[in-house]
């Protein structure tokens, strides 16, 4: 018998309610993708090629977060190889650059993924891009077959380091002659090409393929289709799935948040005892999400972007809800200055200005001043909370009882 401890009473008041919670999980990959056949249908024709050796063209696929873009690949992936289980034909590779964002890591995880001689193996550090990008070449070739290159979050790779690692993997088929990469990015940044330069915009891109938002009934349909293998009938109520779907329809048809506030409405009803999952505890779950969005936004910006969006929440806790780039650029230089922070050019600052006013974050609009030129108008538009979580970023410790002087009003 299992000694009692802290956890019993936890564990003794927890409803099970969930029959399999990987099914809720945005990472699974079930065999039906509501409302994605066309969007698959159109990669498989591109990419059917590469099973009798022919190179397919380069893909860029771009949408916003949770319009099934990754569960598409990850799909295609398992589908490309049913069809050429021994992968004699071709090699399909997946990386999430979210995660492995360096040119050297991305090829050493491409390497690790294709090479089983343990002799050849790529060490972990050491060896330069050159090096590692050299070897991998080498490997690809003797292979004689397609290696198609999944890079998800591609914009995420970019912002740390510029579009080297897109040159290197384009750049490989110039010295192959027996084997072939094709490479498919994936972004959520509608405006990821308009960055790159020019060699790698025509390389990259040779094919472009948009993910749509899901409408409210879509939305729907996914969720009733997990629904189906993860509860009993009779768990949900009747209003759960419609209330899921309409919640996130309204923030831009994000399948992956439908299925965080059905995951997690079932967790908060599994905690609390209760039978089954009402509209209550979406909305509970709703508050959590919203909570964690703003969290993981905040974790994952950069430290320059991250002195902006402080400037811009000190100006606006001083009572300044409007703003120009000129006075988020004043408190930042002081911030910079507190912290040790290098300090950036202003434009600069305004390029980062627009990326948080991409996430969401900020609102920020063009505002013209006749012959004397134009600027941003800048308001925080994140949830309040946010500052909160900044504050507590180790690069903030000083700035407790910083107070920003008083900045240019706009009439």
């Amino acid at each position: 018998m299992t000694e009692s401890n802290i956890f019993t009473q936890y564990l003794k008041k927890r409803n099970s309610l969930v029959k399999n919670k990987k099914i809720l999980q945005s990472s699974y990959v079930p065999e039906n993708l509501p409302h994605r056949d066309d969007k698959i249908n159109e990669i498989v024709e591109i990419i059917a090629p590469s099973l009798e050796r022919d190179k397919p063209s380069n893909i860029l696929i771009i949408g916003k977060t949770g319009t099934g873009k990754t569960a598409v690949m990850n799909y295609i992936g398992k589908e490309l190889k049913k069809a050429d289980p021994s992968e004699e034909s071709c090699t399909f590779i997946y990386i999430n650059c979210e995660i492995v964002d360096t040119p050297y890591g991305i090829l050493y995880n491409i390497a690790n993924q294709i090479i089983s001689d343990p002799s050849r193996k790529i060490p972990f550090t050491g060896w330069s891009v050159d090096k590692i990008l050299s070897e991998l070449t080498s490997y690809i070739e003797e292979k004689n077959k397609i290696f198609i290159i999944v890079l998800d979050e591609i914009d995420r790779s970019f912002q740390k380091n510029g579009d080297d690692i897109f040159y290197y993997l384009t750049s490989i088929n110039d010295e192959l002659k027996n084997s072939t990469v094709s490479i498919i990015g994936i972004t959520n940044n509608t405006k990821f090409t308009d960055f790159l330069s020019t060699r790698i915009k025509s390389r990259l891109g040779e094919e472009k393929i948009i993910f749509p938002p899901y409408s409210v009934e879509q939305l729907q349909d996914i969720l009733y289709e997990r629904a189906k293998e993860a509860f009993e009938e009779g768990i949900l109520s009747e209003g759960v799935i419609p209330y899921c779907a309409a919640l996130t329809a309204q923030d831009g048809g994000d399948a992956r948040r439908a299925l965080d506030l059905l995951r997690m409405s079932a967790d908060i009803a599994e905690r609390n005892g209760d039978k089954n999952i009402s509209e209550a505890h979406v909305k509970s779950a709703k508050n959590k999400v919203e909570m964690d969005a703003v969290a993981e936004i905040v974790r994952t910006l950069n430290m320059q972007s991250k002195m902006v969006l402080m400037s811009i929440i000190k100006n606006t806790e001083e009572g300044q809800s409007t703003m120009i780039t000129g006075d988020v650029y004043s408190t930042y230089k002081v911030l910079c200055e507190i912290t040790g922070t290098t300090v950036i050019t202003q434009r600069r600052v305004a390029d980062l200005i627009s990326e948080l006013d991409m996430l969401g974050i900020i609102h920020a609009r063009v505002k013209a001043f006749g012959r004397a030129g134009r600027t941003k108008e800048i308001e925080l538009s994140a949830p309040k909370n946010i500052a909160d979580l900044l504050k507590s970023d180790e690069l903030f410790k000083e700035l407790e009882h910083y107070k920003p002087p008083k900045q240019t009003t706009l009439m």
